[in-house]
């Protein structure tokens, strides 16, 4: 939503008058013409610091507001600071593009100091929440939908991977796609994502997130634009250690910017769920799109999948391994896969439980390549490290890197037989007796930092169960 111009104008207005002021006492006081100067620069936009707190004090506030008041000098915006309510006027707010709740808590304004923010948000006033932000008016539902989630728990202060969603928005762009920090990192009652555009995300598998653990969507940056302003908020910045890092600083510069309009970003909200996939006839689906699909399938090791905007998984980091819970016997295993370059991936079969280590699928199961460029034992067709494709059959069917192709594995018995985009390029039988395929589970790898692969509309077949099938 575009900002009101009326109230921009108001707004320009008001910080107009307080300059005009400060001008006129440099010269009844006999300013040099620095200080005049200096009374005379324009700030291109204003900020109001909020942090009264009815609940939790932190001890980073001061820190946190004398950060702002630098960043301000260095990115162009004024900073006022306050922790009395009674700012909360319609007349006030209008000088101020956004409103920084820094590290607040409790319930900090009345009824009538609520309705005249919701009015000055509403007008495309901005809003920016750090940290205890969400620990804030737990009985007004408008403040809730503004910050985006309520916090919920907290486990100890510690190191953890932040997954950088969105390195285009000014608050982001300047971060590592992992960027690495200490902080107390929230766990909130409901997942926001749908219903703002997620920045950022932790990745639990990185740091003990405690009994309120969100599993594995768990936001901590967000913004949108659905009350009107800009809102953006951020769950990092407990630790006074925190304003000292100059990512976190920049960080937090960048939604300050985004929210007083200095800077653009897109803030759109994507959906909460995929529409999800069909299966093929007689098959059922073990990843369909949606998120709520991937309940039944486990990581091991490091890195993950992450779900995409077209629907499809990603992998992120490894070397790890994304295996569904189930155990099969005989079955038709259906499957799309995308690579954007050189990449390399594969899908594991016949595997025993790996619990953490995906060296169980490498050592006792086989692995379907994907990798166009490798040795013949080791590219995309081939039972790794067992038997080669049919390189020709393979190349013919095989569609270039950033185009989707289809891999159907038939194992039956100690037979895997593979399809790439519906021609026959492997037909392998198992002779190791320290392999069996006649039971076990199917999973995708995630190789490495370096490899980006994508998988969609993951469909089974079953012809017969594996002996004492069941989940583990």
């Amino acid at each position: 939503m575009q900002r009101s111009s009326g109230t921009r104008t108001q707004r320009r207005s008001a910080r107009l008058g307080r300059r005009i002021a400060a001008v006129a006492l440099a010269v009844c006081t006999g300013l040099g013409g620095g200080g005049l100067a200096a009374a005379q620069a324009e700030e291109d936009a204003s900020v109001l610091v909020f942090s009264k707190t009815a609940g939790y004090r932190h001890a980073s506030i001061p820190t946190g507001i004398a950060t702002i008041e630098e960043l301000g000098a260095e990115y162009g915006f004024e900073v006022d600071a306050t922790e009395d309510s009674a700012a909360f006027t319609d007349s006030n707010l209008a000088s101020y593009d956004a409103v920084v709740w820094l590290s607040t808590t409790g319930d900090v304004l009345n009824a009538e100091q609520q309705a005249a923010f919701e009015r000055y948000v509403e007008g495309g006033g901005g809003y920016v929440g750090v940290h205890a932000a969400s620990d804030t008016e737990y009985d007004w539902p408008w403040y809730g939908d503004l910050v985006g989630a309520y916090f919920d728990s907290h486990p100890q202060i510690q190191q953890a991977t932040v997954n950088v969603e969105d390195q285009r928005h000014p608050s982001t762009s300047d971060l590592p796609k992992q960027w690495v920090r200490t902080d107390e990192w929230y766990n909130f009652r409901d997942n926001p994502r749908g219903d703002v555009h997620v920045l950022a995300s932790l990745d639990e598998s990185s740091y003990d997130a405690g009994s309120g653990a969100m599993g594995d969507d768990h936001p901590i940056a967000w913004c949108h634009e659905n009350a009107g302003g800009r809102a953006w908020y951020t769950g990092g910045g407990h630790t006074e250690e925190s304003y000292g890092e100059q990512a976190f600083r920049t960080h937090l510069a960048g939604g300050i910017r985004y929210a007083t309009g200095l800077a653009d970003g897109d803030c759109s909200t994507e959906p909460v769920e995929c529409e999800p996939v069909q299966p093929d006839q007689g098959y059922r689906m073990l990843f369909d799109g949606t998120r709520h699909s991937l309940r039944n399938w486990n990581q091991a090791g490091p890195g993950s999948f992450e779900l995409s905007p077209d629907c499809s998984i990603r992998s992120v980091g490894g070397m790890g391994l994304f295996w569904s819970d189930q155990k099969f016997g005989g079955y038709s295993l259906k499957l799309d896969w995308k690579v954007a370059g050189d990449d390399n991936s594969g899908i594991f079969v016949g595997f025993p439980d790996p619990g953490d280590d995906p060296w169980v699928a490498v050592n006792n199961g086989y692995e379907i390549q994907i990798d166009a460029t490798d040795a013949p034992e080791r590219t995309t067709g081939a039972i790794y490290g067992f038997q080669s494709a049919d390189i020709a059959a393979r190349d013919a069917a095989l569609n270039p890197p950033g185009e989707w192709n289809s891999y159907k594995i038939v194992v039956i018995g100690q037979r895997i037989k593979v399809y790439l985009n519906g021609a026959l390029i492997n037909d392998f039988v198992n002779t190791d007796p320290a392999r069996d395929l006649t039971r076990g589970y199917v999973g995708i790898q995630n190789h490495g930092e370096a490899d980006d692969v994508s998988f969609r509309d993951i469909q089974i077949r079953e012809i017969f169960p594996a002996p004492g099938r069941g989940r583990r």
